[in-house]
């Protein structure tokens, strides 16, 4: 079976939650069938145990210097120890190495510090935990730091900002490798939510099931964000929940406080505003996926709920992968939107 191998490097003081901020939910993404599965492993200087900074110990998996491609996601870990590891020639080395064997490449949180130092955010647009932002814009003049957003993706190169930034990071390739409906469910099963890129508001569908009162309703709302690209007109669903048309319409009317198709259809939409702020998919992929008969009818539900076409939020939103953004004129060597720090 083919799968897609993802490769996390640690070190000593290395912050645990980001390592497991994506091991994680890429694992309770295997658990719940997504195919082709991820094969996840911890690469560490040498193969050796790494002390965290919370004291815990990790075992290696593989040994960095003899680790070779091809390697699906490569993902740096931040921590207290990132600035020893930034400064050891031979580990950043082996990440640029091993950097041009992957198909993606991310870091969480400071890790973006050996990213820069590997020279693999040059010219680009990147983020960090935000109280070391400074620092690395000062360090690193030829990157654009931004310390908003949740995390940036510019081109094949990711960067999260801080500790459970991870979670999101995560959970936007999961949704780019296997579609939102597997993403939601590990958001779920890991009881968090599934947020857009950046410093965009939350997606509301993805939050706590609503109704939790209710069986008949809760059984649909789960029903409809797992089966978006289904058949989901009101009398399937009146079927599917054993009551009549209208008796459902007036369960979501005092449960949900929309009609079932109204409902449907904001869900979709909020589905295809996420692919298309993460991802590069075409219109057409995203229509399909998010249950819209055509990239028409897409675009005249995105109108009618967000004032803009879908084209227009995607570059509004420019944080999609594979696409790029390249820095703009002037944005180079400082912290986006600041003038950069003296010295």
């Amino acid at each position: 079976m083919i799968e897609r191998r993802v490769v996390v490097v640690g070190y000593d003081d290395a912050e645990l939650m980001d390592i497991a901020g994506v091991t994680t939910p890429l694992h309770v993404a295997n658990r719940l069938g997504g195919q082709p599965p991820y094969r996840i492993g911890l690469a560490t200087p040498g193969g050796r145990a790494i002390t965290c900074g919370s004291g815990l110990v990790l075992q290696g998996q593989e040994r960095l210097e003899r680790l070779t491609g091809p390697i699906d996601t490569l993902v740096v870990s931040g921590g207290d120890g990132h600035e020893a590891a930034a400064e050891d020639r031979r580990l950043v080395a082996h990440v640029r190495r091993l950097a041009g064997e992957s198909r993606r490449v991310a870091s969480v949180c400071t890790g973006a510090s050996v990213l820069a130092a590997a020279g693999l955010l040059a010219g680009r647009r990147a983020t960090t935990h935000w109280a070391y932002a400074r620092k690395l814009a000062s360090l690193h003049p030829e990157v654009t730091v931004d310390p908003a957003p949740i995390y940036i993706r510019d081109g094949r190169v990711s960067t999260a900002a801080g500790v459970t930034s991870a979670l999101d990071l995560t959970l936007a390739f999961i949704g780019e490798d296997h579609g939102p409906t597997l993403a939601r469910d590990v958001a779920r099963g890991l009881v968090t939510y599934l947020q857009r890129p950046g410093n965009q508001a939350q997606v509301s569908m993805f939050v706590a099931p609503p109704s939790p009162e209710h069986a008949v309703v809760r059984r649909i709302v789960d029903h409809v964000g797992s089966h978006l690209d289904g058949d989901l007109d009101a009398a399937t669903l009146a079927t599917l929940a054993g009551v009549s048309e209208r008796h459902l319409a007036r369960l979501f009317g005092a449960h949900i406080g929309e009609s079932p198709a109204r409902f449907v259809r904001r869900v979709r939409t909020e589905a295809a505003a996420h692919l298309l702020a993460s991802t590069a998919l075409p219109l057409p992929v995203v229509a399909r996926r998010c249950g819209f008969g055509s990239a028409e009818t897409l675009r005249e539900a995105f109108t009618g709920r967000y004032g803009l076409p879908p084209s227009r939020y995607r570059a509004a939103h420019a944080i999609t992968a594979e696409s790029g953004t390249e820095a703009r004129p002037g944005e180079r060597g400082r912290i986006a939107g600041h003038a950069h720090p003296p010295g």
